[in-house]
């Protein structure tokens, strides 16, 4: 416990030191400096639940204004174009993408047309999953779709906002089973360590996942975020955090081996989340995040702002961070640690000189906490490190969580503790 709380507060130091954000200069000129190929990450914020533990940007879902949103949309797909972006690959979150599955198909459509896209990953709500809506999916080419589960638990679902009620869990599971080698991958995304779970309701949601042999499943340890989360939540306890994570390995056995900390999948290959596939990606859409030249950006997170600025032909950030190299360096290090494996090699001709110069101090610290081990230029995480990688990712997303809170809160004209640079 107490490795885990060292590695928590050197990453809680970290991005409070190295994440404020500036408010952005209108318009923001995001140009790629090179022709190389990054990932096209699309938000789209509409649900039509607002579920409290949710920490990304979503509003009450209202179709008028969700169609008017897909044409914005479209309007800043063709302006990344014109800037001479190249992707090849799209990853569309939310928020819940699939509230208009005709709308999604057109989006997905019109980057097909743009660029030679050759990875496809959707977020739907199972719900969503009709059998319209997946031939929909299905002829957009989608290659990966990742179902929001949370839990089986039909009591837990209730309190989670997520329609609960006798047979939730039910139709949950028929609605995966629908899907079921449908697409190349379906991952399920889990969460653990809600308030009043129990470790055997861990299990049931494990052995469930395991009967219906899906092929990648994501279990997210709960995270604070989102405005609503303290009323619903209150403190999250940790101590028990580290013993769910391994009771989930353990009882996942060897019919699914790690594709990130938190990702695991029955076959090799799979791709995890865009963070971890990429190192650049370009967001787009109201409340998405971006990492382009190393600079970290925020588009705005007023819906009716967004499409303003659209309509302007603007990009609408609103908000950025410029990397020092040694920052860039610290985040491509735990990505690619969270991702399986670190090469000292490939940052060196990304970046030049000697990475392990300026990750010297990161680096001990991982090994002296038993965290990674060394095969020459390469680290990688051990058994037991497993666990602390995603003890740091989860404290880097809460600090991306309290800037996004800050950022949504500001559009409502609250107040917030949060503090954004301001030179």
């Amino acid at each position: 416990m107490l490795i885990d709380s060292l590695l928590a507060g050197y990453m809680r130091f970290a991005v409070q030191g190295q994440m404020k954000l500036q408010w952005a200069e209108r318009p923001f000129l995001l140009r790629p400096q090179d022709t190389c190929e990054r990932l096209l990450y699309i938000h789209i914020p509409f649900c039509e639940t607002l579920c409290p533990y949710c920490s990304f940007h979503r509003i009450r879902f209202q179709p008028e204004i969700a169609a008017r949103y897909f044409q914005c949309l479209r309007r800043e797909i063709g302006i990344y174009r014109d800037r001479g972006f190249n992707f090849d690959a799209v990853y569309i979150g939310g928020g819940t993408p699939t509230v208009l599955p005709v709308e999604l198909s057109s989006v997905i459509a019109y980057t097909r047309l743009l660029w030679p896209i050759q990875r496809l990953s959707v977020e739907a709500h199972p719900r969503h999953l009709t059998a319209d809506t997946i031939a929909l999916l299905q002829d957009a080419g989608i290659d990966r779709l990742s179902v929001g589960v949370q839990t089986f638990d039909d009591g837990l679902l209730d309190k989670l906002s997520r329609h609960g009620g006798p047979g939730t869990g039910r139709e949950a599971r028929a609605r995966l089973t629908a899907v079921r080698d449908r697409f190349d991958t379906v991952n399920v995304d889990m969460i653990y360590n809600f308030p009043e779970q129990t470790p055997a309701q861990v299990l049931e949601d494990v052995r469930i996942l395991r009967a219906l042999e899906m092929d990648q499943i994501t279990f997210y340890p709960l995270m604070k975020g989102g405005i609503d989360f303290g009323s619903a939540f209150g403190r999250i306890d940790l101590r028990r955090e580290k013993a769910l994570f391994l009771q989930i390995v353990n009882a996942l056995g060897d019919s699914y081996e790690p594709v990130s900390g938190w990702c695991f999948a029955r076959q090799r290959g799979t791709v995890d989340e865009y963070i971890v596939a990429h190192d650049e990606y370009a967001g787009l859409g109201s409340g998405a995040f971006g990492y382009v030249n190393g600079i970290l950006y925020a588009n705005s997170f007023d819906v009716n702002g967004y499409m303003a600025s659209l309509k302007r032909s603007d990009l609408p950030i609103v908000a950025m961070r410029r990397f020092s190299a040694g920052a860039r360096m610290r985040y491509d290090m735990l990505m690619r640690l969270f991702g399986g494996s670190l090469d000292l090699s490939d940052l060196a001709a990304k970046y030049g000189g000697h990475p392990s110069l300026r990750l010297g101090k990161e680096l001990l610290l991982l090994q002296i906490t038993g965290a990674v081990k060394r095969q020459g230029r390469c680290y990688y995480p051990t058994v037991r490190g497993r666990y602390h990688m995603v003890v740091l990712m989860r404290e880097f997303f809460t600090g991306v969580n309290q800037m996004r809170d800050f950022l949504s809160c500001r559009m409502r004209g609250c107040g917030s503790d949060i503090k954004l640079a301001r030179d």
